[in-house]
């Protein structure tokens, strides 16, 4: 059995090979995609087969998807950008006639009203279309989309944001990982929608909390209404259109639109998620080796 993951050259796709690889599947049943195949030589290395795929290159996809039976579709990082690219591969995998395609979309997808969502929504319709069998894994946010901010909570003293009291459940880019493994290596899964996230969702005040926890400078959460945050974020080089996105995703969760119920996700990966005070204190340890 041909497992080809797409994204493999970015974080997630990368983690999602070495779980399989965990999982002792044969490396070169393994293929692992992407565009800056110099990312993943060390894979090649260790027989995992490595392709080059472009998601805007329709013939890159074909090549690549040749012989597959399951397909992971990793969702495009470019905003804007991702469905006619999501469309270039589910087009691909259905001349592969593969098994089996899953796709990375977003929690709670049928009901969220965050911008962020809308490319994972015409994802879905366009793979309930295509008459490929698919199953969707409804990623909730990462862990990382905090604790890679560390360094600018304890410069400002402050986690910013508009999400108020919502509380987001977030896990780590290898829960999520370890997930999709999971769902790639088990049977009948087509048409199954697992709504993942991590066990114990948390306020944006009790992020700021574990932060002062594990650094001992104390951070406080600071609300902003949206325009302002999107402006903080601006000023911060974020590009605008994007920083509205992030600012809409904080309305998101103030109305739970992140909030995952259900433990589907400790349940695929067979252990608890990785709680918010153990990645903050990893990622505390890191930057003061950093900056030691």
């Amino acid at each position: 059995m041909t497992i080809v993951i797409t994204g493999a050259t970015g974080q997630l796709g990368r983690l999602v090979v070495e779980a399989l690889l965990e999982q002792n599947v044969p490396a070169g049943q393994l293929v692992a995609t992407g565009r800056d195949l110099a990312k993943i030589e060390d894979l090649a290395d260790r027989g995992v087969q490595v392709r080059s795929i472009d998601y805007n290159d329709p013939a890159s996809l074909r090549e690549a998807f040749s012989g597959a039976k399951k397909v992971l579709l990793v969702s495009g990082s470019e905003v804007g950008q991702r469905l006619p690219q999501h469309l270039n591969v589910i087009a691909a995998a259905k001349e592969a006639s593969v098994d089996l395609i899953a796709y990375t979309s977003i929690a709670n997808a049928d009901t969220t009203g965050m911008a962020l969502a809308a490319e994972h929504q015409a994802t879905e319709v366009a793979l309930r279309e295509s008459g490929l069998p698919f199953v969707l894994l409804r990623n909730g946010w990462y862990l990382e989309n905090y604790t890679e901010q560390l360094g600018n909570f304890l410069h400002h003293g402050a986690v910013l944001g508009s999400a108020g009291e919502g509380r987001v459940s977030a896990a780590s880019r290898a829960d999520y990982a370890h997930a999709a493994a999971a769902v790639l290596l088990g049977d009948d899964q087509a048409g199954k929608i697992y709504e993942l996230g991590g066990d114990a969702a948390f306020t944006l005040a009790e992020l700021a909390e574990s932060v002062s926890a594990a650094t001992g400078q104390h951070v406080a959460y600071q609300q902003l209404p949206a325009e302002d945050y999107t402006q903080v974020l601006v000023g911060a080089g974020v590009p605008e259109q994007f920083a509205q996105i992030l600012a809409d995703s904080d309305l998101g969760i103030a109305r739970g639109d992140l909030l995952v119920t259900g433990g589907e996700l400790q349940t695929l990966i067979g252990r608890p998620s990785t709680p918010l005070s153990i990645a903050v204190r990893a990622a505390a340890e890191a930057h003061s080796a950093a900056t030691a």
